[in-house]
């Protein structure tokens, strides 16, 4: 290819899907211009998993549609261009070792998001890129349906017949994910499926909760249901009790499904916590039988350690309405069965979720009937092409969606490359 004949493109957004997106077009022999209204690069993915980055999940690529329960289907293309096993060799090829983690959650072995983002700033380096931080766009320009560039705060024009929006969606604004891109894409025709969080820890009705704060509990089941019984999703994990309620893997999980009953009715859901979800209900009863006749003379709140995390035992003790000070041995059948039901299903009353701002990740944004899924270009608009989050794309946690603004941000960069 010609020097003078080199495509230009312009990439909008400096996160996952945008620098994955300008790495690979000017690997493919575009002029690359990368634009970040924030002062530094990857700022999202330095505070992902808590600053150590879940980078993928190392699952097959039909196990990883099912954990985008929209629109996965959409992502069969970018998946088979640039897969999990693409990502890791990506980044071990700028130096960066990985891990694998319980099912299967990939991460830098130094636990540091830095290190990620330190490998895609070679990347754009390596293919010359020519980087723009602290700048705002604040227009995509269109002449004849046709992409002519965009338009800068200051009032610049910068000219491309490619430009790739990667702005993110609504979560976390502070990154700079304030929903630019969902406007220019509306105002260029494009149809944005309604806005709503995604991956968002839940508030509870009960004031108690803030003596739970920061309790986490392993390998319980959870069952969110409607006050008539209805059960809307269930889940088995890690889950976080916070100030406010809670939160953790499973919680974010099925969040998506009480966010969806919250649009039309504004009742609590009752959350119902399996605290011991290895042991039937006859087992978990013998086994209360027998720390009652290992702790026949002890205190009843003296005799829970081996059964409960210690935060937890005052507020099953309440919930069981059993005395405190009673002695073991005199508990009846009828408390044991109560204590019983307290484990097996010790239940929550959840309100509504956190602000969209809080979550993980935005549900909706561009419909994805608009846009190839092999080129991740607009239907509508020639030399238009999204990445990442502002597309109505979104997936479980576990590192599905951060492979997701990768994977979308290799297709568009190198189909915005193709001359």
């Amino acid at each position: 290819m010609m020097e003078n004949y080199k495509p230009k493109v312009i990439v909008v957004g400096g996160g996952a899907g945008g620098m994955m997106a300008a790495g690979r077009a000017a690997q493919k022999g575009a002029w690359v211009t990368l634009i970040e209204k924030n002062k530094i690069l990857g700022k999202k993915i330095l505070i992902s998993g808590k600053g150590r980055c879940n980078v993928t999940n190392l699952c097959e690529i039909e196990e990883m549609i099912k954990n985008f329960p929209g629109n996965g289907r959409f992502l069969y293309g970018a998946f088979n261009a640039f897969s999990n096993t693409d990502l890791v060799n990506f980044f071990k090829d700028f130096g960066v070792m990985l891990k694998v983690e319980r099912g299967g959650r990939v991460f830098p072995q130094s636990d540091s998001s830095r290190d990620i983002v330190e490998a895609l700033k070679k990347y754009l380096i390596q293919g010359q890129v020519n980087i723009l931080t602290g700048v705002n766009v604040i227009d995509i320009i269109v002449k004849d349906k046709k992409i002519s560039g965009v338009l800068l705060g200051d009032g610049r024009t910068l000219s491309a017949p490619r430009v790739i929006i990667a702005t993110g969606g609504l979560s976390f604004p502070g990154t700079g994910s304030t929903g630019d891109g969902y406007n220019w894409a509306q105002k260029l025709g494009h149809t944005i499926v309604p806005l709503r969080p995604s991956l968002i820890p839940l508030e509870v009705e009960e004031r108690w909760i803030k003596e739970l704060q920061g309790l986490s509990l392993k390998n319980v089941s959870i069952t969110i249901k409607t006050a008539n019984g209805k059960i809307l999703a269930e889940a088995f994990g890690e889950m976080l009790f916070t100030h406010y309620g809670v939160s953790g893997p499973i919680i974010l999980t099925v969040s998506r499904y009480a966010v969806d009953y919250w649009l039309n009715d504004s009742n609590p859901l009752i959350l119902a916590i399996d605290l011991k979800p290895a042991l039937s209900w006859e087992q978990l009863d013998q086994r209360l039988i027998r720390e009652i006749n290992k702790f026949s003379n002890k205190y009843f709140k003296n005799s829970l350690d081996e059964l409960l995390p210690n935060k937890l035992i005052p507020v099953v003790i309440h919930k069981s309405q059993i005395p405190e000070d009673k002695r073991m041995n005199q508990i009846t059948k009828e408390e044991r069965q109560n204590l019983l039901k307290v484990l097996k299903s010790f239940e929550l009353k959840l309100t509504r979720p956190r602000p969209i701002t809080e979550a993980i990740v935005t549900r909706g944004g561009v419909d994805v009937k608009e846009v190839n899924p092999k080129t991740m270009e607009s239907k509508l608009v020639e030399g238009l092409y999204f990445a990442g989050e502002v597309l109505d794309i979104d997936g479980n946690t576990g590192g599905y969606n951060l492979q997701a603004s990768f994977s979308t941000g290799f297709v568009a960069g190198e189909s915005a490359a193709l001359v």
